[in-house]
């Protein structure tokens, strides 16, 4: 495994890969749920290049970016074992050279949801990762579904502006309990990461509804809200049912597939997690529809 700890070598390793190449974008603290977007790239490439870059332009003010959890030769020893043939490891001068003062905004689906509490996120997100797409130029980007308005947005910049990447999203990897793998969990105290189950238990409350007949939007938002206020350390922020293309919110029962999205904050972190319904859209095949233009 390759390492490049600049743009000039990563370019350099870049002109010797012949075949496809896969590329994961992460911000380090890894995970087994950023190891299944190596194995899916793996199976699906000639090459495999992952970036580690913690992304000061989509950290708001108050947020923790001096506190993110960063370890570099562990994650290294991951993606060693892994089998990644390059990674990527630039500082922000790299990626934001003095002077720098272009962004790329998305609009519309970056807007409600974590785009509507978090000003500003999505345009870091977009910007950084229209920079690592034109670095690495990959066949292929993989995502999780843990972070569906990302991957939306992402989507529509890259049907907006002609780029040639192919977007792949992965299903979310979870816990035994179902709590949904993030970087941020090492927050939690053992009884708040106990709680923490409430969050995938809701969506199934949802989705169990769902299947029995339910698509009032209202009446399973309010089955994902009971089920969250039930658990005493979990502060709900929000209940989301939307579009699963555009993300607009839904408020007339459909069969379209939705996205229902929910963010608590047990403790100190913010948790996210979503599902899709119908619950069997929540495949690698099913989840092509997010973010999909029409």
């Amino acid at each position: 495994m390759r390492i490049a700890e600049s743009i000039p070598a990563l370019k350099s390793a870049r002109a010797g890969f012949t075949g496809s190449v896969g590329f994961v974008p992460t911000m380090g603290a890894l995970h087994a749920g950023h190891l299944s977007l190596v194995a899916a790239s793996k199976a699906e490439n000639d090459h495999t290049i992952v970036s580690i870059f913690v992304n000061p332009a989509q950290f708001g003010p108050n947020e923790d970016l001096s506190a993110y959890p960063r370890d570099l030769p562990g994650d290294l020893a991951l993606l060693r074992k892994a089998g990644v043939d390059l990674v990527f490891t630039p500082d922000e001068a790299m990626i934001y050279p003095t002077g720098f003062q272009t962004y790329v905004t998305v609009e519309q689906v970056s807007h409600g949801l974590e785009g509507a509490r978090r000003p500003g996120h999505f345009r870091g997100v977009a910007t950084v990762v229209t920079k690592l797409f034109n670095l690495v130029r990959p066949r292929i980007a993989y995502f999780g579904q843990k972070d569906a308005q990302q991957v939306a947005v992402i989507r529509r910049m890259t049907y907006d502006l002609d780029s040639p990447v192919e977007i792949a999203v992965c299903p979310t990897i979870r816990e035994p309990d179902g709590l949904a793998l993030s970087s941020r969990n090492a927050y939690l105290t053992p009884e708040q990461r106990q709680a923490a189950s409430v969050l995938k238990h809701s969506l199934d409350a949802a989705a169990q509804a769902y299947d029995k007949g339910e698509r009032d939007p209202d009446r399973l938002r309010a089955v994902v809200q009971t089920a969250l206020e039930a658990e005493p350390l979990a502060a709900v922020d929000y209940v989301s049912l939307a579009d699963a293309r555009t993300l607009q919110e839904l408020h007339q029962p459909t069969e379209a597939p939705a996205l229902l999205s929910i963010v608590a904050q047990i403790g100190r972190p913010r948790l996210l997690d979503n599902c899709l319904l119908p619950p069997a859209f929540n495949t690698r095949q099913g989840l092509a529809v997010l973010g999909t233009p029409r």
